[in-house]
């Protein structure tokens, strides 16, 4: 059996646990240190943003502040993350030639080793793709990796015991998931060790248990160690760095200004958030900012790209996005060369927005569908959610309103019947789906509407599919989604209010001609 050193470093700080990642693998590319599983638990309790995220977009500081949450970025990608101090987290830090090159092949390898440790503990868990394991459905730990010359690190976080208040006031999640109903819902889809089986472990058992399981998978022989007085060095002398506001704040929102335009794509490996301010004299690019919940190897590859687009011609992006994945050849699992023009390209279409009186703020509201910006003054429907009508409504799940004044989509229904357009309010996705298929069987050649901005990430091709122009405006207020109901929404049973943002609505029709 190969002799793996086990490094258990104990209780840590989010910066020490963060400089420890990048020391121990460092170490291994180097060929100081052998293949290691190392355990890592946090005090105090942490918030950490993956390598690509923002912490604004991602946290609430001042929560955490309040709380004495530590908040750190780790230097793999993926979303962000709460550690409490009872939460356990594993890596494995080794040489390539460990396992596949292929990426998925090696996810599915590396979560099967930490399955194995838990079917040992009694829970019947399994892979999830892309990089996730669960236990009947509900997430139990999400694994996420990085690489460093001839090494990878790859880390797991496991759920011991799971705080569902503290971690969602600390992520930033929209205020009313916080409710004790919308936790119980929370509970349906996350899961951790004291819920399955029923008691505390101690620690000490839990890991022995994942150290069997990675021994079986990597028929690896684990030998207890600490650092090496080179990792020890090199430790000493990194920590300040991830102690430091330029380290957590690597990835920051732009400041929102006139020429900063906004778009968010769902690819299969993860949400792609795209900011791109232009020149609009020059028609460049100035600056193009990409984060997400994605994993990106090597971790420089989305600040190279972005460097690459830097004072780019707009006309030439596409092909300097496909010139540099060529060139450098990235594994971001999931996430296509396409994915990343697809991405800008929506961002820069909202300028074309403008010419209907918005603002860019505004025009980062609007959604465009196929080619709608031609169609427009052809748009014949505005489809609206039921979601908008009050609660108590009696039509609130008819495709019609009666405009009583009480909420503001009988607004929309005068606006639009003012401008000759034909307002439907949708009650269900399948509604949607069939309403669709009979606006284009009708003739209708361009609508708009208005959802929200996951609903229209998550269902675009079916808009697309339909073959019309569209474009859809963001609603206000907590959605489904925000509130974990998609499922319930879908089926026409969400029982909250959101709000039309009709001062676009309005500019839209009053401009489309």
């Amino acid at each position: 059996m190969e002799p793996w050193r086990l490094l258990d470093t104990g209780h840590q700080s989010a910066a020490e646990n963060m400089c420890l990642d990048e020391t121990v693998l460092a170490a291994r590319a180097k060929g100081l240190v052998p293949n290691t599983l190392r355990f890592l638990q946090f005090r105090p309790h942490c918030a950490l943003v993956g390598f690509h995220q923002s912490v604004d977009l991602e946290l609430r500081r001042s929560f955490c502040r309040e709380q004495g949450i530590d908040i750190n970025r780790r230097i793999t990608g993926g979303g962000a993350i709460y550690f409490g101090e009872d939460t356990l987290g594993w890596e494995v830090i080794a040489g390539k030639d460990t396992t596949s090159r292929d990426v998925l092949a090696f996810y599915r390898r590396l979560c099967r080793a930490a399955i194995e440790g838990l079917r040992l503990l009694g829970v019947d868990a399994s892979f999830r793709p892309i990089n996730d394991i669960e236990v009947q459905g509900r997430k139990i730990s999400g694994t996420g990796g990085t690489e460093m010359g001839p090494a990878f690190l790859f880390q797991g976080t496991l759920l011991v015991d799971l705080d569902l208040p503290t971690m969602l006031r600390a992520l930033r999640i929209p205020a009313e998931k916080l409710k004790d109903k919308e936790i119980a819902k929370l509970k349906e889809r996350m899961t951790c060790l004291y819920w399955e089986l029923g008691e505390r472990l101690p620690m000490a058992v839990i890991k022995e248990s994942m150290v069997a399981g990675f021994a079986r998978t990597f028929g690896a022989e684990f030998v207890p160690a600490g650092l090496t007085s080179w990792e020890q060095t090199c430790f000493n002398e990194r920590l300040p760095e991830f102690q430091s506001t330029p380290w957590i704040d690597k990835v920051r929102r732009p400041r929102q200004d006139d020429s900063v335009l906004y778009a968010v794509h769902k690819a299969p490996g993860g949400l792609i958030r795209i900011s791109v301010r232009i020149d609009d004299v020059r028609d460049r690019i100035k600056m193009v900012l990409i984060t997400g919940d994605f994993f990106a190897y090597p971790k420089r590859a989305i600040p190279d790209l972005e460097a690459r687009l830097k004072s780019c011609s707009i006309a030439k992006m596409a092909a300097t996005v496909r010139s540099f994945f060529e060139e450098t050849e990235p594994i971001i699992p999931g996430v296509t060369a396409e994915d990343f023009i697809q991405a800008i390209e929506e961002a820069l279409a909202k300028r074309d927005l403008r010419h209907l009186g918005l603002s860019t703020e505004e025009a980062n509201q609007v959604h465009i569908i196929n080619d709608a910006m031609v169609r427009l003054p052809e748009a014949g429907v505005l489809l609206l959610p039921y979601c908008a009508k009050l609660a108590t409504c009696e039509l609130r799940y008819d495709k019609d309103c009666i405009s009583c004044g009480e909420c503001n989509v009988g607004v929309a229904y005068e606006l639009a019947r003012r401008h000759n357009l034909e307002p439907i309010t949708i009650v269900d996705f399948e509604d949607l789906k069939r309403t669709l298929v009979e606006m284009k069987q009708r003739g209708v050649s361009c609508f708009l509407g208005c959802c929200c901005d996951p609903f229209f990430v998550k269902h675009r091709e079916d808009f697309e599919k339909a073959g019309m122009g569209g474009l859809l405006m963001n609603i206000e207020n907590t959605t489904c989604y925000d509130l974990n109901q998609e499922s319930l929404a879908k089926q026409g049973k969400f029982g909250g209010e959101t709000k039309l943002n009709l001062s676009v609505l309005e500019k839209v029709l009053c401009n489309r001609s």
